[in-house]
């Protein structure tokens, strides 16, 4: 009778258990609504090595203390930029916007320099730069020399920070309570089954932690790209007046451009020339003698 009695219990257990199964998958995603009861998952994400920043403190009290849940304030903004900039000294100037993002607290990214067939510097380098510095330092890099282009973007991400935000909340809540039932569970297979669960909320948090991640940053530190080229020379910045060297330079390609076209068009009427010489030649001194020789003295007199 006992025996039949505990099958009982643990037939009713694994129908109880399958059910909780049921509604934690259905009710996951209306916890974004209902905000969720946060019980237990600050000590799920601690276990699991998946906490955020923001949590680090209720975890550390020992407490299951209601998590807060966390507020966009304001215009989530995504602001890039694209400068290209011609310059006297490019390492010089490579300096200078070092030294403007640094100082406005950004930091200095990919950089690269080469020179063209010209001979001329190039170099490019990525500034990352916070959103409050952002117009200032665009502002000091287009004064390191002469701006050519400047393309500016802005992308509202509003939405897409608040929508991350709430499904973080909700998958916590999710993975705690997935933690809950393991806890509660006595047979083997019932722990089997909970682990690949639990296991596969973990990714998706993980998931989710990663690209809430990429959003704060994007949105914290604006992306500036910056190109520097060097000048030819002063006189062809565009602003200055042509020089007496410039203009003595040009008339005397333009002479020596003239003289070879000139060669060019006596070179093709050579051999015509030299042949109408022959036949001339050829007339004056062999037709023509023959011609008057063979004309009677006194023909075309008159009588």
């Amino acid at each position: 009778m006992h025996t039949s009695s505990r099958l009982t219990v643990r037939a009713l257990f694994g129908l109880l258990l399958a059910v909780a199964l049921a509604l934690t998958g259905c009710t996951a995603g209306g916890d974004s609504d209902s905000g969720g009861d946060g019980k237990g998952a600050p000590a799920a994400d601690q276990a699991a090595g998946l906490q955020g920043p923001e949590d680090a403190d209720g975890a550390q009290s020992g407490k299951s203390a209601k998590r807060k849940p966390s507020k966009v304030t304001g215009p989530q903004i995504i602001r890039t930029a694209r400068l290209t900039v011609r310059v006297e000294d490019v390492p010089k100037a490579l300096e200078q916007a070092r030294a403007a993002a640094e100082d406005a607290g950004g930091i200095v990214g990919d950089e690269s320099t080469s020179r063209d067939d010209g001979g001329r510097e190039r170099s490019r380098v990525v500034l990352r730069v916070p959103q409050e510095e952002y117009e200032d330092v665009l502002t000091a890099l287009e004064g390191t020399g002469k701006l050519v282009d400047r393309d500016a973007k802005a992308q509202d991400v509003t939405d897409q920070v608040v929508d991350v935000e709430s499904r973080v909340k909700s998958q916590r809540a999710s993975v705690a309570r997935v933690r809950e039932l393991m806890d509660k569970a006595t047979k083997l297979s019932d722990v089997v089954t909970l682990e690949g669960e639990l296991s596969t909320r973990q990714a998706d948090l993980e998931s989710l932690l990663a690209q809430r991640a990429s959003l704060r940053d994007r949105t914290a530190m604006a992306t500036i790209t910056l190109s520097l080229t060097e000048r030819q020379g002063r006189a062809s910045t565009g602003d200055d007046d042509p020089t007496f060297g410039d203009a003595l330079g040009g008339g005397w390609d333009a002479f020596v451009t003239g003289l070879r076209w000139v060669a060019i068009a006596l070179a093709a009427v050579l051999p015509f020339a030299a042949v109408a010489a022959l036949l001339l030649l050829l007339w004056l001194r062999v037709v023509r003698p023959r011609r008057d020789r063979h004309t009677p003295h006194g023909q075309g007199d008159a009588p």
